[in-house]
């Protein structure tokens, strides 16, 4: 009798698994999301990273004589290459580690702090009385880097710009230091993040608990369900984008340099753009696997490509035009301007007027399309 209870047991353990893993493989959404999905996420990043194996480094002239810069560039006009007047690419070979190359390039001093506080620029070099001098944030380990590597090359070419300690003007003004980049890629990465996740997520999952079906069935006007969560988000996302920055301006003393009023304008059209977004993506789907798969198809890509923890420009060259297009690089870029380089209105004009756009045409087709059912 025990016998045949334990081969009951054994064998409805067996039935159970059978049907599960059927179930899951007649699911193509399911499979789609959880193995194809991971595999082409990988290739992509793969593709975008693993290229030849060339350090790419831009440095900012600035001077207003001829001075031993230009004998630097005179010594690598030859090597190197000249694009334009003002810019001049010159590549150092290395089959070890992977070849150097440098990107000079001249400008004035406010053009130049605006580049290394865009993540343009790693290094300004300039001549400050007769005295040529490396002006780059201490605690950033990319400057660093660059001025070793540049000092590391000019050395063994025994050139006449020679390189020492006394020639660094550490970089201390608000807007240059890595936290001044960080936070406000943080405020609009939690801006789309909060949106996907409370908003889409949450849509699919009461579709797939049938609790839209009843809330249809009241006398309720539709959209002003929509629009009810997306206040909410909105919201939620400003107090937390408050106590963020109040905390990073108690413990590390960030400012905002630009307008306030026009903070808050693209603050509001970012979260319509990723309102637009979550609506369209959860507009058909009634299974909370497919729904994650989508979110993290929108979000994953946009995380690591539109500069929230590090500058974008560091990506191929021929993959810039298709970053600056998306949504969180245009917010990021957008608040980025108005915290460190004083944007006013004129400046977040376009971008804001290109999120609320965007967004009210997604928001459009989602609500054509969406399925309460």
């Amino acid at each position: 009798m025990q016998t045949t209870m334990k081969s009951f047991k054994t064998n409805q353990l067996y039935q159970l698994t059978l049907t599960h893993f059927l179930e899951t493989v007649r699911e193509p959404e399911v499979l789609f999301w959880g193995i194809i999905f991971p595999v082409l996420i990988s290739i992509g990043l793969g593709l975008a990273f693993l290229q030849p194996s060339v350090s790419k480094f831009h440095l900012m002239l600035v001077e207003n004589n001829r001075t031993e810069l230009d004998n630097l560039l005179d010594h690598f006009a030859e090597a190197g290459k000249m694009e334009g007047r003002d810019v001049l690419k010159w590549t150092i070979p290395d089959a070890t580690l992977g070849d150097t190359e440098f990107s000079f390039e001249r400008s004035d001093w406010h053009s130049a702090i605006v580049a290394l506080k865009r993540g343009e620029a790693d290094v300004i070099i300039s001549d400050s009385l007769g005295k040529v001098q490396y002006h780059f944030d201490p605690r950033n380990e990319q400057a660093q880097l660059v001025y070793m590597k540049l000092s590391s090359v000019l050395q063994s070419a025994d050139l006449e710009l020679k390189t020492n300690p006394t020639n660094i003007a550490p970089l201390t003004l608000k807007g240059v230091r890595y936290i001044d980049f960080l936070v406000p890629g943080l405020i609009a990465f939690g801006i789309m993040s909060s949106i996907m996740w409370g908003m889409s997520y949450t849509l699919i999952e009461r579709r797939s608990q049938k609790l839209l079906r009843r809330m249809v069935a009241t006398p309720m006007k539709k959209s002003n369900f929509i629009f009810a969560m997306m206040f909410v988000r909105i919201v939620m996302n400003l107090v937390e984008a408050v106590i963020l920055f109040v905390a990073m301006w108690a413990i590390f003393g960030i400012h905002i340099q630009g307008n306030i009023g026009a903070l808050f304008v693209l603050f509001l059209a970012g979260n319509v753009a990723f309102t637009g977004i979550a609506v369209l993506i959860s507009c058909r789907t009634s299974k909370t696997e497919v729904g994650t798969g989508w979110i993290n198809a929108v979000q994953m890509p946009m995380m690591l490509l539109s500069g929230i923890f590090f500058s974008y420009h560091h990506f191929p060259e021929w993959s810039l035009g298709v970053i600056r297009a998306l949504p969180l690089t245009a917010l990021a870029d957008g608040i980025r301007s108005i915290f460190n380089e004083g944007a006013g209105w004129i400046e977040i004009l376009a971008p804001s007027l290109a999120l609320s756009l965007f967004g009210v045409i997604c928001f459009a087709v989602g609500m054509k399309v969406f399925k309460w059912y």
